[in-house]
C-alpha cells in the first residue's frame, strides 16, 4: 500500500485548479460549494453551454460524493471525507473526484463505469430514460441517475482508479472532461 492521498492532491492541485477542496463532506458544504463555484462560473462567462453543463455536472458529481463516502477515520477526522477539484485544461474542464469506498463496492462500482463507457450516446439516453422511469435501482435504492447524466451530459468517458488506503477501504477516484 504505497499510495499517498496527499502526494496525489498536491500533484493535482499542481494544474490551472478553477476549485479544489479536501476533507469533510456535508450537505451544508456541497450547498456552500455549488453557490461559490456558479459565482466562479459567472465570472469566466455566464452564457457559455460549456459552463452550464460543468454546473450541472458538478452538482450530481458533489452529490455522488455525498451519498456514497464511506465514513473513515482518516487524520483524525471521523466523518465522510472525499476530494473535489475542477481543473481548466484549455477550453475545456476536468473534474476530479475522491472518496474512500469499501472494498466490497470496488466490483459494482468498475463495473457500472465499464458499462457507461461502453454505450454511445443513444445507448445512454436510452438508459437515462429507463432508470428514470424507476425501471433499474442503484445499490443504495436510489436512481442511479449521476453518472449515466454525467456521461449524457458530457458525452465524456469516465475515468477512474481504486487505489487501495487499508485492508478493508480503497480510495476511489473518479474524473471526466467537460
Amino acid at each position: 500500500m504505497s499510495f499517498s492521498l496527499d502526494s496525489w492532491y498536491d500533484s493535482i492541485s499542481k494544474n490551472d485548479v478553477l476549485f479544489t477542496y479536501k476533507g469533510s463532506i456535508s450537505s451544508e458544504l456541497i450547498a456552500d460549494t455549488l453557490e461559490m463555484i456558479e459565482n466562479k462560473l459567472q465570472e469566466i462567462d455566464n452564457n457559455s453551454r460549456q459552463t452550464k453543463k460543468l454546473y450541472n455536472v458538478l452538482v450530481e458529481s458533489l452529490q455522488n460524493l455525498y451519498h456514497h463516502s464511506e465514513q473513515y477515520q482518516f487524520n483524525g477526522n471521523p466523518d465522510k471525507y472525499a476530494i473535489f477539484s475542477v481543473l481548466k485544461y484549455g477550453e475545456n474542464f476536468k473534474v476530479i473526484t475522491g472518496n474512500f469506498i469499501k472494498k466490497d463496492k470496488i466490483h459494482f462500482i468498475k463495473d457500472r463505469i465499464e458499462q457507461l463507457n461502453s454505450l454511445s450516446h443513444e445507448e445512454i439516453k436510452a438508459l437515462y430514460k429507463m432508470v428514470l422511469n424507476n425501471e433499474e435501482f442503484s445499490e443504495k435504492g436510489g436512481g442511479g441517475l449521476g453518472m449515466i447524466d454525467i456521461v449524457k451530459r458530457t458525452d465524456s468517458k469516465l475515468e477512474y482508479c481504486f487505489e487501495q488506503f487499508s485492508e478493508e477501504y480503497y480510495f476511489f477516484i473518479f474524473g471526466f472532461n467537460v
